[in-house]
């Protein structure tokens, strides 16, 4: 009988000892479980349409972004409070490279767009007019006193005249003769006409035909300058380029 008891004791014992040991292997088990997954990272993606605009001009910037708690665009900051996605309209300056950083949980993600920012050209400048070129290049022609002789230093404009006339074949002109104040009237008139025809020669010697130019003396009359002086009668003594006839 004792032998029966001492059996029935160990086996007790014995089922026990496997009782603990598998609660023991199930504490180690849990402890053991896989940790929970991270947060998913951010996406991020930024555009601007168009990519290039004339100075002045705008351009909407548009973004996108998942998991995302804080957007923002470097010079304009967080949009619109936290917007994960949407659109603003911009007008740089200059070129410039909009930056957005996107940032949540899982991480942070950026994005760029680049907006390239052209000055127009001016406009053209309008063409000058045919006689407007007239009265640029073709320069009167000075002579000195009670004279005709087209003097040196007046060669070179009456060269660029030639030329300037050889160019535009269609214009027509008047050379106009004038003297200072000295002398009879009649005397002037003939030397204004001396004067006029000087220059018409000049230019048809450079290749202009006679016929595109008429000659007129006004003698001292209609005078450039009414002072009395040698300088006054240094400006009067001319032959003077008018354009058409």
């Amino acid at each position: 009988m004792k032998d029966v008891t001492e059996k029935s004791t160990a086996l007790v014992f014995v089922l026990a000892a496997i009782l603990l040991v598998g609660a023991c292997n199930k504490k180690v088990a849990s402890a053991l479980s896989p940790p929970p997954p991270p947060p998913p990272a951010p996406t991020a993606s930024l555009s601007a349409n168009p990519n290039t605009v004339e100075k002045g001009q705008s351009t909407t910037l548009t973004w996108q972004t998942t998991n995302a708690t804080d957007v923002s665009i470097d010079g304009i900051g967080i949009v619109d409070g936290v917007a994960p996605n949407g659109s603003r309209l911009v007008a740089p300056e200059d070129s410039t490279t909009y930056h957005l950083t996107a940032k949540g949980a899982g991480g942070m993600q950026e994005a760029n767009a680049r907006v390239t920012v052209v000055v127009p050209a001016p406009p053209p400048a309008p063409s000058a007019t045919e006689e407007e070129l007239f009265s640029t290049i073709v320069k009167d022609t000075f002579f000195d006193y009670d004279t005709y002789a087209i003097r040196a230093d007046q060669q070179g404009s009456l060269q660029a005249a030639a030329q300037f006339l050889q160019q535009h074949p269609t214009i027509r002109f008047s050379i106009e003769g004038y003297c200072d104040e000295r002398g009879s009237t009649e005397y002037n008139l003939a030397l204004g006409t001396s004067r006029a025809d000087a220059v018409k020669n000049a230019l048809t010697l450079g290749g202009i035909k006679g016929d595109r130019i008429e000659t007129i003396s006004y003698g001292k009359e209609k005078p450039f300058c009414t002072d009395h002086s040698e300088d006054c009668w240094r400006q009067n003594r001319r032959g003077h380029f008018v354009y058409g006839n």
